[in-house]
This record gives C-alpha cells, structure tokens and sequence, in this order.
C-alpha cells in the first residue's frame, strides 16, 4: 500500500513494480521507456484498462461510435522509484549527458537545459 498517491506500487505481469505513469500514448511510453532504460531502470509495460466513458450522446443512424484510444501503464521494477523524487533530485540523466528537467520530463522541450534552474523557468 502507497504511503500517497505520488508513491503507487502495482502487478504488472506477475511483477510488483513502481508506477511511473498510467494511462498514456505509445509515443510517451516509447519516451519513458527510452530514457528510464538509459538510467539502469527494468521497465514494464502493461496495457491500461479501457477509461470509464462519460455517457456518450446518441449516434445517427448509421454512424459507428469512435475506439477508445487505447492507453498503457509504465512501471520500474525498483519499488523505491518515485519520479517526482527522481527529477528534483537530479537523479536521472537525458543520453545527452544532462541531467532531466520537469520540462524535459513532460516533453516540452526536446533537449534538457539543466543549468536553468526549475523555479526560474517560466
């Protein structure tokens, strides 16, 4: 059981892991899988439970409703992981050699800028 909800431990695969984030693209698994690999974490994929619809509005005749998109869970089999503790702590580095920003993090910005510290960055 998690302490708080920024520290959440699940089974993934028949594996306790750490949960890095839940619900996301491929494109963003495909970013955290990358970048935690680099820095020596085990990741796990699992494919997240289809999210509980709002009720949808009625279809026309003849109009078939949208998939659901469908979305993935990431872990690491370290349970100590937290990754707010990771970025503020500096602990993880982009293959580039800097250290990972929230903003890098986040993809909003493609390379890290390390030497600007988070409180400044606007």
């Amino acid at each position: 059981m998690a302490i708080n909800q920024n520290h959440i431990v699940e089974e993934f695969n028949g594996m306790k892991c750490a949960i890095v984030e839940k619900n996301v693209s491929k494109e963003r698994v495909d970013f955290l899988q990358q970048l935690l690999q680099f820095n020596k974490y085990n990741v796990v994929i699992a494919t997240s439970p289809a999210p509980k619809a709002a009720p949808a509005k009625p279809l026309a005749e003849g109009e078939v409703a949208p998939p659901a998109p469908e979305t993935f869970s990431v872990g690491v089999t370290d349970l100590t992981f937290n990754s707010i503790n990771a970025i503020f702590g500096r602990l993880l580095h982009t293959p580039d050699g800097h250290v990972v920003t929230l903003a890098y993090w986040h993809q909003r910005e493609s390379v890290s800028h390390d030497e600007i510290p988070y409180y400044e960055d606007i």
